[in-house]
């Protein structure tokens, strides 16, 4: 092959490779691993994908700090989603330990308690009065992400909420 002929092909699949990149990133924001991996699913040459890579990034598009930024504040106002579940999901988009510990820095228990009751509140009006109740609830909180203690002091404290009001009356 001409050397020009394979520097017209690389220059080909480099401009296929950003377009590619490109179009994910005007969808969503992606990590670096979430793109190279979409990358390497079309075919594309190791060598093409880090060039591409390369340049998204040095363009600003690809930021894997703000990306878990953005997704533990979307995950926890939109979702509400705890710590554990926004964790793993940043595992999975193969994001830095790093990263993930500063962009959670803010998910302390204080915080993790408040979203877990605002989420009991949204998904249940009416007080727990029962075991079956708690355990059902204690479900719901365990898989958005809360953990077990977290759980149960949200239970505990719907619980105080109820108990205070019935007082008052």
């Amino acid at each position: 092959m001409h050397p020009r002929d394979a520097a017209e092909r690389d220059a080909r699949e480099l401009d296929d490779a950003l377009g590619r990149c490109y179009r994910h990133l005007g969808e969503r924001e992606h990590s670096v691993a979430e793109l190279r991996r979409r990358l390497e699913r079309a075919g594309l040459a190791a060598a093409v994908v880090q060039q591409a890579l390369t340049i998204v990034t040095e363009q600003g598009y690809v930021n894997d700090e703000r990306y878990a930024r953005l997704l533990v504040e979307d995950r926890r106002n939109i979702d509400g989603w705890g710590a554990e579940r926004i964790r793993a999901r940043l595992e999975a988009a193969g994001i830095d330990r790093e990263l993930i510990d500063g962009a959670l820095a803010g998910c302390d228990h204080a915080s993790e308690l408040s979203a877990a009751t605002a989420q009991l509140r949204r998904r249940r009006a009416e007080p727990l009065t029962n075991d079956r109740e708690r355990q059902r609830a204690f479900g719901i909180l365990i898989r958005l992400g809360f953990d077990s203690e977290v759980a149960y002091d949200a239970i505990r404290a719907q619980s105080d909420q109820l108990r205070s009001s019935l007082r008052a009356d």
